[in-house]
């Protein structure tokens, strides 16, 4: 519903201080980008934006039909044709100027109608994308033709196919929906790619211990591979073992997140043993980096595999639904125990689709049975990778994180007892 602009002389004042601040400041970053192009400033900048932006809101205003508001803006939009003809012919064939007039030209009917958060929002991205054109130009040009398909396979994933599919079970001995389960694909795709994009094109000249915290947000094992084979290559004092202790903390942060994304519920349960096992294996990667002689080692991890296949998608969502549907029998033919016993076993592979399994899953079951499980399965993890650590890297660079995991180890098996 659109709001009443003339209710108050307060309210309206401050919706006009709002439009005019906001265009003068878009103003100011437009002029700044249009001197670093070094074509002037062409029709204007800051004044120009300032009483386009004015304009707009009070031809709104004025007529709440909206009838002025469009014939001002086909009026604006003529004439910036116009202008644009004329810049072409300069041989000046930037669109620029005439979209951040029109912008901020609807800046004004925003601000008569939109919350308040909402128009701030929308003139700092206008701002933004002014003042980061050469940074949004690097990141283009470094970009591969392959990422754009990726984003375009996201979207599809996300956006197509998890609003098609219904939200009923699978079958019925199946414990999962199938909007659950392609949302657990979606939801640790998303993690994963962010996670990617980061290493990839964001800290690309990134030490052992970035990548072992952003590798860990991405698979905690598949970094545990990727750091214990460059051990072979480095000396027994680097900083190999702190990343792969920090890889094992950002597994338990992702699982968190994960956590929170499709079982809430659980939440206040897992919190508590996670952000513990999470803050503590932090802070004993940063105490053992503080220990080594070489404090701005320069070791280059190479990136780990792209995470947005379809091929690895659907595979995720295979193992997902099998694990719910042995979940459901284990726990059905031999109760907790049953489902301990087969979350230690699930944790010497890729423990993801089965936390998010039991966690979205409907089985007769307590929820701290629940937790138990999960915390099984990320104990016997733990074991996976100090095995696969010890075994790639065969020196004794990796002997501090694996004593650091035997203790998480440890402490699971003692949280699960008491």
């Amino acid at each position: 519903m659109r709001i009443a602009l003339l209710d108050t002389d307060t309210l309206f004042l401050w919706r006009v201080l709002l439009t005019v601040s906001l265009s003068f400041l878009i103003g100011l970053e437009f002029h700044k980008y249009q001197r670093s192009e070094g074509q002037g400033v062409g029709f204007g900048t800051v004044r120009t934006l300032s009483l386009v932006g004015l304009a707009g809101f009070l031809l709104f205003a004025l007529d709440g039909s909206g009838t002025l508001f469009a014939l001002g803006f086909a009026v604006l939009a003529v004439w910036l044709a116009l202008y644009y003809r004329r810049r072409l012919e300069e041989n000046y064939p930037s669109l620029m100027a005439p979209v951040v007039c029109l912008l901020v030209y609807l800046l004004g009917l925003l601000s008569a109608n939109a919350p308040q958060w909402f128009v701030t929002a929308y003139a700092v991205a206008i701002i933004f994308f002014l003042s980061a054109k050469p940074r949004i130009r690097s990141f283009a040009d470094t970009l591969s033709g392959d990422e754009i398909s990726t984003v375009a396979k996201f979207v599809i994933m996300a956006g197509i196919v998890l609003p098609l599919l219904p939200d009923q079970q699978i079958a019925g001995f199946i414990p999962v929906t199938f909007r659950q389960t392609w949302f657990a694909v979606v939801a640790v795709s998303g993690v994963s790619y962010l996670s990617y994009v980061t290493q990839t094109y964001i800290f690309k000249s990134r030490g052992a211990l970035l990548a072992g915290m952003l590798g860990g947000l991405y698979s905690s094992t598949a970094t545990t591979v990727v750091l214990a084979h460059q051990a072979r290559k480095t000396p027994a004092d680097s900083l190999i073992s702190s990343a792969l202790i920090l890889a094992t903390g950002m597994m338990y942060v992702r699982l968190l997140v994960l956590t929170i994304l499709l079982a809430p519920a659980s939440v206040g349960s897992l919190a508590p043993p996670f952000c513990i096992a999470a803050l503590l294996s932090v802070g004993a990667a940063l105490v053992l980096a503080r220990r080594h002689t070489q404090k701005n080692e320069a070791t280059q991890v190479p990136p780990i595999r792209h995470p947005l296949e379809f091929s690895v998608a659907l595979l995720f969502a295979l193992l997902f639904v099998l694990f719910a549907t042995a979940t459901r029998y284990a726990v059905a033919a031999y109760s907790t125990l049953g489902l301990k016993v087969m979350a230690f076993a699930v944790g010497f592979t890729d423990i993801d689709p089965f936390v998010l399994s039991v966690l979205s899953g409907k089985f007769d079951i307590s929820l701290h049975a629940v937790v138990d499980a999960v915390v099984l399965a990320a104990a016997s993890n733990n074991v996976f990778k100090a095995a696969l650590a010890l075994g790639l890297a065969r020196n004794r660079s990796v002997l501090p994180a694996c004593g650091w995991l035997v203790a998480l180890i440890l402490a699971s098996l003692l949280y699960v007892w008491l």
